[in-house]
């Protein structure tokens, strides 16, 4: 029976730790999808525009959050997941939809950086808004997955449940790595007036075919409800927590940071105009996908790193170790002049090559190193002690990952208005609270009468 059990488990945390690969799969479509829109006429370069569909996708979260963790008690983690699956397959549709519509043929003048520009009094164009539906209903799909593979994993890894939610989280790391490297490829060279959201349609059929495999893997794999595993101690509201308070605050920002360091970096790299980093027109949005996937890559190396020491290291010292070593990178960032390039490897997806960027960039990346562990640290920390409230722990540990698309959303506001780098002090002050929850406010307490 022990060994059935087992098999069982392993099963199961196997399934968990490919459904984490899919929630980063279909988030980072959002960012190198945005440059194409920002090119589009009504659009017109505006970062703020280009970073909604990122937007939209984490509002679904605080939307479908606290509703997803009570799905989880009513019909179980299996059922669950299959229905965020079918959400997520239909999403997707919506969003390869909007790319069949046609766009406005306007007639083009060049600027001074050769860019074509496009008449004043263009209204946005009406697929862009089918494409922002599609990302939205992605959104309700991703939280949902969330839902399902943090609080199974907890339960399923017990003392070693920081480790469980590492390994998924490298597994994570790796979609994220290979998704905007991928769209940046097919995207090639980033043209107003040629670029169109069909060029991607590659990456479309693949997420669609991934969502379509994964329903028909998952429906035959039994898995047991962490609530049939017995537990002690009477269920109790997780508001009562202090910890868990600091820390829902603490994921909601985490969350920002993660997306909006390389989401920003990759239009920064893109930009053709003198606000951008300079790079060649010709392999700007290329090479901003290839910087952008090795963020992720590191990523993937921190994750796999912190789940061979989880064991000995506690989170709370990971998290304020990576928090101070994430907060000297970005003011080494923030004052970090253009002019100053440096070359430095970039994963292609294949191998890796050297690429001329900024050093402003080079220390952004290795940022990915510090956020690698900030999810599973965060989590882990945050439901010390839950016992059965967990359950409703991560439902609202859901609703508060719209901050993925909030942050990145006004940090593009600040860059649009004061450049790329002034903007990473939205990022930093976020970094700023992780590291006081690292230190102070994840101290467990009781919770109150």
């Amino acid at each position: 029976m022990a060994q059935k059990q087992g098999n069982s488990n392993f099963v199961a945390v196997l399934t968990m730790i490919f459904l984490f690969g899919m929630i980063s799969f279909v988030t980072n479509l959002a960012a190198p999808i945005g440059n194409i829109w920002k090119m589009q006429p009504g659009i017109d370069g505006s970062n703020t525009l280009g970073m909604m569909g990122n937007m939209m996708n984490f509002l679904a979260y605080a939307i479908m959050g606290i509703p997803a963790g009570k799905m989880l008690s009513k019909i179980g983690y299996k059922k669950t997941a299959l229905i965020a699956i079918a959400v997520g397959l239909l999403g997707v549709f919506v969003q390869f939809c909007s790319g069949l519509m046609p766009i406005e043929k306007v007639e083009l003048t060049v600027n001074e950086f050769g860019d074509p520009v496009y008449p004043a009094g263009l209204s946005i164009p009406p697929s862009f808004y089918i494409y922002l539906l599609g990302a939205f209903i992605a959104g309700f799909s991703v939280c949902m997955l969330n839902t399902v593979v943090n609080p199974m994993l907890k339960v399923l890894g017990g003392k070693r449940s920081n480790q469980y939610i590492q390994i998924g989280g490298s597994f994570n790391s790796l979609m994220g790595t290979l998704t905007p490297m991928l769209v940046g490829v097919l995207i090639g060279e980033l043209v107003k007036g040629k670029s169109v959201i069909s060029d991607v349609n590659p990456v479309l059929f693949i997420a669609m075919g991934v969502f379509a495999a994964a329903f028909l893997i998952l429906l035959f794999i039994p898995i047991e409800d962490p609530e049939a595993v017995k537990s002690d101690g009477k269920a109790v509201s997780p508001w009562k927590y202090r910890h868990f308070i600091f820390g829902i605050i603490a994921i909601f920002l985490y969350v920002g940071v993660e997306v909006g360091i390389p989401g920003t970096l990759n239009f920064y790299l893109s930009d053709r105009t003198g606000s951008g980093a300079g790079l060649d027109p010709s392999i700007a949005v290329k090479t901003g996908g290839f910087v952008a996937g090795t963020y992720w890559l590191l990523m993937l190396v921190g994750r796999l790193i912190s789940s061979l020491i989880s064991g000995k290291v506690s989170s709370r010292a990971q998290l304020t170790f990576v928090s101070t070593l994430a907060l000297a990178l970005l003011v080494a960032a923030i004052f970090s002049p253009v002019t100053t390039k440096v070359s430095m490897p970039v994963f292609t997806g294949k191998a890796f090559e050297m690429a001329v960027v900024p050093l402003s960039a080079l220390l952004l990346v290795l940022c990915g190193l510090c956020t690698s562990v900030m999810w599973g640290t965060i989590f882990d920390l945050s439901v010390e002690g839950l016992g059965t409230a967990t359950n409703q722990a991560s439902g609202i540990f859901m609703a508060m990952v719209v901050g993925g698309g909030i942050l990145p959303l006004l940090q593009n506001f600040v860059a649009d208005k004061a450049g790329y780098m002034v903007s990473y002090w939205v990022i930093f002050a976020a970094v700023v609270f992780i590291l006081y929850f690292a230190l102070i406010g994840s101290k467990f307490k009781k919770a109150q009468a």
